[in-house]
């Protein structure tokens, strides 16, 4: 809300300004706005929707490549305006000039062509102004009102644990986008010359050329708001690597030939288009991305789109006959097929082990269980053992009883003697507490009723 706040408030103090400083101090606030926008944007959406932020994220930056391709047209509407005006005033201006002093300069003929174009860029710096003022005013409505929801979702983040290569993996993407950016914007700008000297069209074929690449980004933005409903992240980066890199290749030892330079263009813009939203979305899946770290993610970008560019340039106007352009969109695509493969395997490597350590550990658990279920096993079978001989004991001990006695019948007059000796052979050993005999020196005792 803040960032929009002062975006707006520079759009309506611009076309009042007639100092290049004051200028240059307007234009750096509006770029720092956009690039709090840029960051704060990527972070709420997935603060929002979570894991589920990939066709959000895709809309987002939909809107992006929607409002560079509508902001040239409007812009060229009002240039085309003031132009007509400026026609017609100069003109008119002539005419009564000539007139009335025939000797005057054309220099009194300038301020009302100035003040034409002036009054017609005016209007359109106060309409966008005031449209992003609205939006603005939106969303600090949207903030008093979900104070609750942005504490939910601070506590939701601090939740989740930071990957073990966290910063290597946030710079390896900080690499990836200052080229992925970097060449985006270099293609885009100078496009326009390369057809014009290399493939010698026309101007106008040269600014449809243009308009091709900007067109199939764009388009290729928003079809990918539907298809991250059903493909992952990692799916349509390969997927847009792969057409980049088969893209660029032909533009590089191709573009020399038409059907190539347009197909090429095609193709090669439609394959940008989803990499920058679907890098955020996917590492988002890995560990947690904050304001910090997507600030880094749009420094990288921003960084791409100043460098690269300015090199592109200073190399084009040095080797006038090399296609420095293609071979840069060539090299920064083979960079950024190769970087991601290396940031896909640090990402997954440390969640592989640590998948492989929790099945270790379940499978540590499952032996030690099963291994005390044996333990109780075999002692419920030692105890069984034990019962069983128990009870051949007391069979035993019956039998021996009954021989003896039978015995002493057998012999007169020295049953009062053998039972007492009989008594104390067998002996008395202690009762458990539930009623049983116990076991004593290998032999059970039985009550004496007799």
């Amino acid at each position: 809300a803040f960032s929009m706040l002062g975006t707006a408030a520079g759009l309506y103090v611009i076309p009042w300004c007639n100092q290049s400083l004051l200028l240059t101090i307007l234009m750096s606030v509006i770029g720092g706005s956009m690039g709090i926008l840029d960051t704060g944007g990527n972070v709420l959406a997935l603060y929002t929707w979570g894991s589920e932020a990939g066709p959000h994220l895709q809309a987002l930056h939909f809107s992006f490549a929607a409002g560079a391709f509508l902001a040239p047209m409007v812009a060229q509407m009002d240039l085309g305006s003031s132009k007509s005006e400026e026609l017609a005033g100069a003109e008119k201006t002539n005419q009564s000039v000539l007139k009335s002093v025939p000797t005057a300069s054309a220099a009194s003929t300038t301020p009302a062509p100035n003040d034409h174009r002036s009054e017609s860029f005016l209007w359109s710096y106060i309409f966008i102004g005031t449209y992003i003022l609205l939006v603005s005013i939106f969303f600090f409505v949207l903030f008093s009102k979900s104070s609750s929801a942005k504490d939910k979702s601070k506590a939701s983040a601090q939740k989740d644990r930071l990957a073990k290569y966290h910063w290597p993996l946030v710079g390896l993407l900080f690499v990836f986008f200052l080229f992925y950016v970097g060449a985006e914007v270099t293609y885009g700008s100078y496009v326009y010359t390369h057809a014009m000297v290399f493939a010698e069209m026309k101007e106008s074929e040269a600014a449809a050329l243009n308009s091709v690449f900007w067109g199939a980004f764009a388009a290729c933005r928003g079809a990918a708001i539907f298809g991250a409903a059903f493909l992952s992240p990692a799916t349509m980066i390969v997927m847009s690597l792969l057409c980049s890199a088969a893209s660029s290749v032909a533009l590089a030892f191709f573009s020399h030939f038409r059907a190539a330079l347009w197909v090429g263009s095609a193709v090669y813009g439609a394959s940008m288009a989803t990499i920058f939203p679907s890098g955020i979305a996917w590492i988002e899946q890995y560990t947690v991305v904050e304001g910090k770290t997507a600030s880094l993610f749009v420094v990288g970008a921003a960084l791409g789109e100043m460098c690269i560019p300015v090199a592109v340039g200073y190399l084009q106007g040095r080797y006038h006959h090399v296609p420095v352009v293609m071979y840069t969109a060539f090299v920064t695509s083979m960079v950024t097929a190769l970087l991601f493969p290396a940031m896909y395997k640090l990402a997954n490597w440390p969640q592989q082990r640590d998948s492989q350590e929790v099945s270790d550990r379940e499978t540590r658990k499952t032996l030690l269980s099963n291994s005390r279920l044996t333990e109780d096993e075999e002692e419920e079978e030692h105890v069984r053992e034990w019962n069983d001989a128990d009870f051949e004991v007391v069979e035993m001990n019956d039998e021996l009883k009954n021989s003896l006695m039978d015995t002493s019948h057998r012999i007169p007059g020295d049953s009062p003697a053998v039972q007492p000796h009989l008594d104390n052979a067998l002996g008395d050993p202690p009762v458990v507490a539930d009623g049983f005999p116990g076991r004593q020196n290998g032999s059970i005792d039985w009550e004496k009723s007799e």
